[in-house]
């Protein structure tokens, strides 16, 4: 492979983790070319929460001043009984947090941290964002990867040294690649369905939020049926609300319709207070929560997978987009180490990012396993939070927050 075509890149989605890996590696002096099915480029979901892990690659990359202009640095998290809003646990954010973990903790709306990446991708000279583009073929040559998208009717082909899939838990790179390999799976739908909503803080649903949360803080309501999470965002003029709850499949994509009485059923022995919350907030939209479980993410020619596309997750940890982030600074890190053996580079990354993500999904399903308690085991859980000092709790999440990129020592 000519060195020229070795340093271009070509990534296929423009959400979050694509627009991240498009400045890692051109921040690294590599041509990026981004490929975006939609024509107009809009944040899917409504709030995202982002950890110091991935505040700090952000800022690394020259977007978070962009974002803290309309993102929220909370207080605290809090852990709320939805029976009887009262405080079961506390972890400290804001400035103690930032000081332990070096970087800030976040709440925003998915739209602002899309607008804060894409205007830094737009300041970026060796970046070209075509939109419109449905990655369609993928052609696996001796000297680069050429990609097929379908553009405007007819088609369009760029090649380079690497194609990187951040397309997301529908991907169309991980389509193609199942049709070759069935090492690449197609996503699977969790069982769970999350239940989304904006309100302004001056709007009734707003008010009655304030009755039982916290303004300033991340407010978890914990209940056996469901579970729901809410937080500021907008420069603190509305609130997101996420509830959590079984059910049946619907139709793929970011916003879907199913019955609302699923989630008033999952409500029932709540307060009467979050009752009247989830009634004003409404109407409700919902989401099907699909996971991707995959043997590999990498094919040593020279493609990987990042994101929602090689390991979309449950959001019970809240570190779906913050894992995307993770893995687009250290892949364009690795491959940047290893010019003269992509192969290498892929397979550390590889090797680096599964133990990783791993232990995530584990804390995702000890979330989920914790706040959806019941009877004895819910009176333990309460218990332990109630003797566990927010120290504590603080350092229990040191290995995720406090996360940094290391540099491969070469051998």
């Amino acid at each position: 492979m000519n060195d020229t075509r070795s340093r271009q890149v070509v990534i296929a989605g423009a959400g979050i983790a694509g627009l991240t890996a498009a400045l890692a590696f051109a921040e690294r002096g590599y041509a990026v070319t981004v490929l975006e099915q939609a024509r107009q480029i809009e944040a899917a979901g409504a709030g995202i929460q982002l950890s110091p892990n991935a505040t700090r690659i952000l800022r690394q990359l020259g977007a978070l001043d962009r974002l803290r202009l309309s993102a929220i640095r909370p207080r605290a998290v809090l852990l709320k009984d939805a029976a009887t809003s009262r405080e079961l646990a506390r972890v400290p954010l804001g400035q103690a947090g930032e000081q332990r973990w070096g970087a800030p903790y976040l709440v925003a709306h998915r739209t602002d941290l899309q607008a804060a990446l894409t205007a830094r991708v737009a300041e970026h000279p060796k970046i070209q964002l075509v939109t419109g583009a449905r990655v369609t073929g993928i052609a696996v040559a001796p000297q680069d990867i050429a990609v097929t998208a379908q553009k405007d009717g007819g088609s369009m082909e760029v090649a380079g040294g690497l194609l990187v899939g951040a397309d997301g838990v529908w991907s169309s790179v991980r389509s193609q690649l199942a049709g070759r390999d069935p090492a690449f799976t197609r996503s699977r739908f969790s069982g769970e369905l999350a239940w989304r909503a904006t309100v302004a803080v001056e709007s009734p649903a707003g008010e009655a939020f304030a009755a039982i949360g916290a303004a300033d803080c991340v407010t978890t309501f914990l209940h056996p049926g469901f579970h729901m999470v809410a937080y500021p965002v907008s420069k603190g003029s509305a609130f997101n609300l996420a509830a959590f709850t079984k059910g049946g499949r619907i139709a793929e994509g970011w916003s879907g319709h199913a019955d609302p009485a699923i989630l008033a059923s999952a409500m029932r022995g709540t307060s009467p207070a979050l009752v009247r919350l989830a009634a004003l907030a409404g109407p409700w939209t919902a989401f099907p929560i699909h996971t991707v479980e995959q043997r590999r993410w990498t094919m040593p020619e020279g493609i990987a997978l990042i994101g929602d596309a090689a390991h979309a997750m449950t959001p019970f940890a809240a570190q779906g987009a913050a894992m995307g982030i993770e893995d687009a600074a250290m892949l364009a890190g690795l491959v940047a180490d290893f010019p003269d053996d992509p192969r290498r580079s892929l397979t550390i990354w590889e090797n680096l990012r599964r133990p990783r993500i791993e232990k995530v999904l584990r804390r995702g399903a000890l979330n989920r396993l914790a706040w959806h308690a019941w009877g004895p085991v819910a009176i333990a859980r309460n218990l332990m939070l109630a003797t566990r000092p927010a120290e504590k709790l603080a350092a229990d999440l040191d290995w995720l927050y406090g996360w940094e990129q290391r540099k491969v020592v070469r051998r």
